[in-house]
């Protein structure tokens, strides 16, 4: 499911409905089902190979406004919920 991704930066609420809806076709549930406080293996099921596709589509989808756009792998164990993902994406926006 391709999101929208206007030209320029994303704010952090466009950051939030781009996992939201990247997590929904990936887990193939309802993005309304998906809120920042959502925990990827508690409240969404989500196992390592889900939030591997979510962190590929996102550098996917990112690299249209910053260029080499990556998730580190080590970063990526201290993404516990959506809240996290969405503040750690907004962060690396904002620094480049």
């Amino acid at each position: 499911m391709e999101a929208e991704v206007s030209k320029g930066r994303m704010n952090r609420e466009q950051v939030l409905e781009l996992i939201r809806l990247q997590l929904a076709d990936i887990l193939e549930i309802s993005p309304e089902g998906i809120s920042e406080s959502s925990s990827f293996s508690g409240d969404l099921n989500a196992d390592s190979l889900a939030l591997i596709e979510l962190v590929e589509s996102l550098e996917e989808e990112l690299r249209n406004q910053v260029a080499d756009f990556r998730i580190d792998d080590e970063d990526l164990e201290d993404l516990r919920t959506v809240r996290d993902a969405v503040d750690y994406v907004t962060a690396k926006l904002e620094a480049t």
